[in-house]
């Protein structure tokens, strides 16, 4: 997922961090911005998951990197909104 470049991992980490907040219901408290790292975290995450489920990840492709972005970027709202409502307790 490193061969996509600066600006495919600008591009496709908004659009998966948009789809996983629109997923998570999300969407209206957080920005562009936002949603770019939400998606490029998602990636790293969802990249360093599969590949410790035996995937190779590194030769999926397009498609397949912008789902493991979509897949991590929803891992990791449910973390944070996890986390967020530990704190209001």
């Amino acid at each position: 997922m490193l061969g996509l470049g600066f600006f495919g991992w600008i591009i496709i980490g908004g659009l998966a961090g948009w789809i996983a907040s629109k997923i998570k219901g999300k969407d209206a408290d957080m920005g562009i911005g936002l949603n770019i790292i939400v998606g490029i975290i998602g990636g790293l995450i969802g990249g360093w998951l599969l590949a410790k489920f035996g995937v190779d990840v590194d030769n999926g492709g397009l498609w397949f990197s912008f789902f493991t972005c979509i897949l991590g970027a929803v891992i990791l709202l449910t973390i944070v909104n996890f986390v967020k409502g530990k704190q209001r307790q």
